[in-house]
Order: C-alpha cells, then sequence, then structure tokens
C-alpha cells in the first residue's frame, strides 16, 4: 500500500478520541459501542427510508407520535443486530483490521454483560410495540429471524447483504400498516428498492474486508462480484431508481417526487464513478454518503405529496 494511502489500522471502525470516550462513564464505554451509538449511521440508513415511507403512507407531513416511535425504533432495532452481530462475530473480529477493537473481541466486555445488555434492548424495544396497531406488531415480530439469522450468512452463502437489506429497511412496510393498516404493491416496490440499495451500498462497504474475510473463510457478496463489483453495484443501483419511480408513480406521487428520483439517480451515479475495490479508504468514504442519499429519498417524498 502506498504512503498515500491510509494504512491498515487506519481502517478500524472505531474512533477513540470521539464523544463516547470524552463524556461517558468508563463502565458505560463499551456498552455505547456494542450498539454503535459512537457511529450512528447505521441508524440514519434504517431511519431515513422509514421516515420516507411514513411520509408516502401519510399523504403529507406525518403524526409526530409515529415519527417518535419510529424513530426510537431504528435506534433500538440497529443496537439489537449490531449486538447480536458482535455476539457471534467476536471470534472473527479479532482477526479483522475493521473490527479488532470492537468491544467483545477485545475483551472490554464480557459475553454475560452481553447477553443481560441484549434483553435490555429487547424489552425496551418490544414496549413501543404497545404504540402500534396490531399488523404492525406482527410485522415488527416476523422480523427478528432475520436479526438473529444475519450474522451467520455470512458463513454459509455469499449474498448477507440481502438478509442485511431487509433488516435496515422493514420499517417501511411498518409505516404503511401503522399508518394505513394494509401495504399497498407501491410501497412493496419501494420497500424493495430500498434493499438493492442496501446490498450496493454495503457491497461497497464489504471490499474493505475482502482479505480478512477471504482468510477467515467467509462469505460476501463483494467476494462473489470479485473485480466487477463496479457492474454488479451499478445493476443494483439502476433497480434501484426503477423500483422507487415506479413506486412513486403508482403512489399517484407528483413530478416534483420524479425530479427527485434524478438526484438520486446521479448521487448512485457518482457513487460508482468513484467506487474503487483497491481503496478501502475511499469505500468507507462512499458508504457513508449513503445517508445524503437516504435524505434526498425523504426530500423526494415531502415534494411528491406536498408540491402538485
Amino acid at each position: 500500500m502506498s504512503a498515500s494511502h491510509p494504512s491498515p489500522s487506519d481502517l478500524s471502525d472505531i474512533v477513540f478520541t470521539d464523544w463516547v470516550e470524552r463524556w461517558l462513564p468508563k463502565s458505560w464505554r463499551p456498552y455505547a459501542r456494542l450498539c454503535r451509538l459512537d457511529r450512528p449511521i447505521g441508524t440514519w440508513l434504517t431511519l431515513l427510508p422509514a421516515i420516507a415511507a411514513l411520509v408516502q403512507a401519510a399523504g403529507g407531513l406525518p403524526d409526530l407520535q409515529r415519527v417518535i416511535v419510529f424513530s426510537l425504533g431504528a435506534l433500538l432495532m440497529r443496537g439489537i443486530g449490531c449486538t447480536v452481530n458482535d455476539m457471534c462475530d467476536r471470534n472473527f473480529d479479532k482477526h479483522v483490521e475493521r473490527t479488532r477493537f470492537r468491544p467483545l473481541t477485545s475483551g472490554q466486555l464480557s459475553m454475560k454483560n452481553a447477553v443481560w445488555f441484549l434483553l435490555g434492548q429487547l424489552l425496551v424495544c418490544g414496549s413501543l410495540l404497545f404504540f402500534l396497531n396490531e399488523m404492525s406488531r406482527w410485522l415488527a415480530l416476523a422480523v427478528l429471524p432475520f436479526v438473529f439469522i444475519y450474522p451467520l450468512c455470512k458463513r454459509v452463502t455469499y449474498w448477507p447483504q440481502v438478509v442485511l437489506g431487509i433488516c435496515f429497511n422493514w420499517g417501511m412496510l411498518m409505516a404503511w400498516s401503522d399508518t394505513q393498516n394494509h401495504v399497498p404493491l407501491a410501497a412493496i416496490a419501494m420497500w424493495l428498492g430500498a434493499v438493492l440499495w442496501q446490498v450496493g451500498y454495503d457491497s461497497i462497504y464489504a471490499y474493505v474486508d475482502v482479505r480478512d474475510d477471504r482468510s477467515l473463510g467467509l462469505h460476501s457478496t463483494a467476494m462473489r462480484f470479485g473485480d466487477q463489483g463496479k457492474l454488479w453495484i451499478g445493476g443494483f443501483y439502476l433497480g434501484t431508481v426503477a423500483l422507487w419511480a415506479w413506486g412513486g408513480y403508482a403512489m399517484g406521487l407528483s413530478w416534483a417526487y420524479q425530479a427527485g428520483m434524478v438526484a438520486v439517480a446521479a448521487h448512485l451515479a457518482w457513487q460508482l464513478k468513484v467506487f474503487d475495490i483497491q481503496r478501502p479508504d475511499r469505500n468507507f468514504m462512499l458508504f457513508r454518503a449513503n445517508l445524503w442519499l437516504g435524505a434526498l429519498l425523504v426530500v423526494a417524498a415531502l415534494a411528491g405529496v406536498l408540491i402538485r
């Protein structure tokens, strides 16, 4: 690796000079890092598609209580997923540059305490069910198996990112079920588009770990795509734009939504142009840039229902 690129040690996903280190009591820090409070990008990538779906389902600004419940749900479910993932992967993470300092694999936290923490998160998250309708409660329970099997998928399939996409974007379906008590075909198309989007951007992220994953016998879409990553990811992104464009059309959203889809397509095209499988530092940046893509989706949804 040339001197202009970061050394492998720079690829750790934990920064020990952040707000967690400065502001939280020492005994709390491993728990905050276990549920990724120090890295909120995943929470935003879970929440923003759900907010867009809430807007579309409401045909305008969604109910404030519902926004709060879904925001808390995104935060807690992302934390639960990360906790389960790190519990299952604790013996692998120590051999991966990006994950070697995580609390369980580095010994900062015991498995017993992680189990209690997981149960606590599940209990708090379960309390949110009281604020949802019956259909949404069943949908919330239906996603739990996917959350728990995701960490195991990388051991048996090259497509764990598909399972992750199902989990991350499940809130889009629940947004419709809780707002309208049904999930129309157009909403399912939007959700499928988000799953394809997730497979695309998480594949970019997975290229950071390819060398370590290969040595550990793990699998990912990045390993499946190999040198053709740009072509594969481009295909998933094209599917995303097509499904989101059709979904908006089928919902009767205005021209302003489709204008937003042009911006979404341009952003995804920029990602593909910048993407380089030999530049893990650049791929980190591209993964985080999807926060803006999620924000674009929300803006497009708002424009589509408010501008006629």
